[in-house]
């Protein structure tokens, strides 16, 4: 198990239920960012690698 699977799993087992939009999760990345600016490469990675998931267009994802 990778250490942030821990996260991840708080994540799933406290929010799994929940429903959100694209738009809610796109505004507390922001707002993570904005507390914590030295992840900004990091959460830009993950917010491109979400948006391209399904493009067949794009090798990179």
């Amino acid at each position: 198990m990778y250490f942030t699977d821990r996260g991840i799993e708080e994540l799933v087992e406290r929010r799994g239920e929940e429903q959100v939009t694209l738009e809610w999760l796109g505004e507390r990345l922001r707002d993570f960012v904005d507390l914590n600016p030295d992840f900004e490469t990091p959460v830009e990675r993950l917010a491109t690698y979400l948006a391209r998931l399904d493009d067949p267009d794009d090798d990179d994802a």
